[in-house]
């Protein structure tokens, strides 16, 4: 089981804190130079609950709503460093104007500090991202070998970086959909499917696999097995490194996670919701390809059921009917459409209709995900937490949970689990409906 109750005093922040993401595309670079921005006073860090956000500590009527950041010991933004890998050689600067997410406006002042972070050798797998492929890649012919690699990249950019620790957050492409399988059983099982080349050990677990054995705390932003697998999961409790995921969660599912629990809150029945994306970027085409939808479809889908308990409220959800479709449209770029057509029923079963138009920006929602969980991730680890951090569901479409626990999906229920941890990491009482002036 993952630790919940971290040992006090809590380690401080000390030194430099090394960002590694393996996929250094719109999304990696939209981060890091959205950091640069901030520290420079150029920007503000909208989105990020850790920068922007206050938590209230103690009974209402006392008024003591400190940011979370000045409340906890978070890694200040001046001490992150950054490094990743890609199958593309080019700088963070070249892959940031080749994403066209940000405007040249908010590009050109940090492209000298974006042209010096240059991405290591990718361990990549053409069977496992079909509609990918690119120069950047280790010429080591062994999933071993390959482990061992992105191990000793690890070290050295530690080194390089002159940073005392570091943690990796995957912010690349989408695999084809993988279930576990026998070589997830154990990590006894795993380190001999690394010594077979096991087709069930996909790349991104093979950075999972790494980061864990280097201490290195792990967020899955992409819907890939990955470290959600027994197998990974105990080598993360044997040496104390905290992980989280995975598919991060940003725009239509955003939304359905704020709507569905207002439906099921007011017991409005449900008899359809048809969501439609279009987007243009590279995860775009990427999931032109069956089995890389199909490992986002799952991660999607499962999220209504999971809010609106159908087994429970069979009149209002248990004949729901829910559609998702992803549409590649290179116009659009990264500033994706969600669209959501969405049929309820009201008061003597009259029928209702809601119609949701999203004109997102992936990346930029994506961006302060990818900040909060390497800060909370690399402090979760300073708490003497480890295993999968559940009060982290917060940011993904589909929460890794301990094996027999239930996913949480409901926005609101998340963010409350994710505050009150924070609570208790501060040395704090959590907060519940019964203590004096209930407010998250």
């Amino acid at each position: 089981m993952p630790t919940t109750h971290p040992p006090l005093p809590l380690a401080p922040s000390e030194g430099r804190l090394l960002v590694l993401t393996p996929g250094m595309g719109a999304v990696a670079t939209t981060f890091i130079a959205g950091v640069e921005a901030v520290r420079r006073g150029r920007a503000a860090p909208i989105g990020s609950l850790t920068q922007m956000q206050t938590i209230r500590v103690g009974e209402r009527s006392k008024n003591k709503n400190p940011l979370i950041k000045a409340l906890l010991p978070l890694a200040p933004l001046d001490d992150l460093v950054f490094a990743g890998w890609d199958v593309f050689p080019d700088s963070a600067y070249e892959a940031a104007r080749r994403a066209e997410v940000l405007q040249p406006e908010d590009l050109e002042p940090h492209k000298e500090f974006l042209h010096g972070i240059r991405p290591m050798k990718a361990a990549f797998d053409g069977n496992y991202v079909r509609r990918l492929d690119g120069p950047n890649v280790k010429s080591e012919n062994s999933k071993r070998a390959l482990a061992e690699s992105l191990r000793q990249d690890i070290r050295d950019a530690i080194a390089a970086a002159k940073a005392t620790r570091a943690v990796m957050i995957w912010c690349g492409s989408t695999e084809i959909y993988l279930t576990p399988a026998p070589c997830h059983a154990s990590i006894e099982a795993f380190e001999k499917g690394l010594d077979r080349d096991d087709p069930g050990i996909a790349p991104s677990q093979l950075y999972a696999y790494a980061a864990i054995m280097e201490g290195v705390p792990y967020g899955n932003g992409a819907p890939n097995l990955s470290a959600d697998n027994p197998a990974l999961e105990e080598l993360a409790r044997a040496r104390g490194v905290p992980l989280a995921g995975k598919d991060f969660k940003t725009g239509q599912t955003l939304m359905k996670t704020v709507l569905a629990p207002g439906f099921k809150a007011r017991m409005l029945g449900l008899d359809g919701w048809f969501s439609t994306n279009i987007l243009g970027n590279r995860d775009g085409e990427i999931l032109e390809d069956p089995d890389s939808f199909r490992a986002k479809e799952v991660t999607k889908s499962g999220v209504l059921d999971a809010i609106l308990q159908p087994e429970l409220y069979p009149e209002l959800y248990g004949k729901l009917y829910h559609k998702v479709r992803i549409n590649y449209y290179p116009p659009r770029g990264d500033a994706k459409e969600g669209w959501d057509a969405i049929d309820i029923r009201g008061w003597l079963g009259y029928k209702m209709q809601i119609k949701v138009d999203f004109l997102c920006r992936d990346s930029i929602l994506a961006a302060p995900i990818v900040l909060d969980l390497a800060l909370f991730l690399d402090m979760a680890k300073r708490a003497g937490y480890s295993g999968v951090q559940e009060w982290l569901s917060f940011y993904f479409k589909c929460p890794h949970t301990e094996s027999g626990h239930v996913p949480e999906h409901d926005l609101f229920i998340q963010h409350l689990r994710l505050k009150n941890t924070l609570r208790v990491i501060a040395g704090e009482e959590p907060v519940t409906h019964l203590a004096e002036g209930f407010e998250v």
